[in-house]
């Protein structure tokens, strides 16, 4: 089975290396490394593992704690394609795009260059707003207030939030949201369960969803 381990570890040359060695006499396979952040000493990473199924996903932690200074922040199960592409195919795709389809688009790749759960494109509609495209696994926004709409400014949406309704919260949604589009649109991305979204990762968010605007309202061919 596969896992997502986020790592906080210490900015040093051969770190990785030392992890990927204890992981390794653990019996466990790494199949990615996403590097999130690197700042004041430390480094987030997440790691994508193949577990074998006669460990327990505590041994996971236990062997990357192993290393001096290295901390997992979280644990959870993943179950997303597993290529290192994931972000340049999102790009060529928006780069193909038919007129009026990038917000299907997002919503459906998202998820697996941001290692979330779900994600979804909003739309204001009258005093509130409609979900204009959601990918698998995506929750009901249907009689959800939310107070940050019409978002103007990209926004990390912890789960301790006021306006989350009980269900979410006991979910432990985390998300994240930027502008996309035109006034009162957003894409919303979420995972249960943590990890939180890094503002690194907020970045890359606008960063794409700039790029996914500009490219539906490019004239068509």
């Amino acid at each position: 089975m596969s896992y997502l381990l986020r790592l906080v570890v210490p900015d040093r040359p051969g770190i990785l290396g030392a992890v990927a060695t204890a992981l390794g006499d653990a019996g466990v396979d790494i199949v990615s490394v996403d590097v999130l952040e690197r700042g004041q000493g430390v480094a987030v990473d997440d790691v994508v593992v193949e577990l074998p199924p006669d460990r327990l996903p505590d041994s996971l932690i236990t062997a990357a704690q192993a290393v001096p200074g290295v901390t997992v922040e979280s644990l959870r199960p993943f179950a997303g394609p597993l290529d290192t592409h994931r972000e340049l195919e999102l790009l060529e795709g928006l780069a193909r795009a038919a007129e009026g389809t990038s917000a299907k688009l997002l919503a459906a790749e998202l998820p697996r260059v941001f290692h979330s759960g779900w994600a979804v494109v909003l739309e204001a509609a009258g005093d509130g707003c409609e979900v204009a495209a959601a990918s698998d696994a995506a929750p009901t926004f249907d009689g959800v207030t939310l107070p940050w709409m019409p978002l103007h400014a990209p926004a990390l949406l912890p789960s301790e939030a006021d306006w989350l309704p009980e269900r979410w919260r006991e979910m432990a949604l985390e998300m994240m949201a930027s502008p996309y589009g035109g006034p009162g649109c957003a894409v919303v991305l979420g995972r249960s369960g943590g990890p939180a979204f890094r503002r690194s990762e907020l970045l890359r968010l606008v960063h794409l969803t700039g790029i996914a605007t500009t490219v539906a309202s490019l004239p068509p061919d």
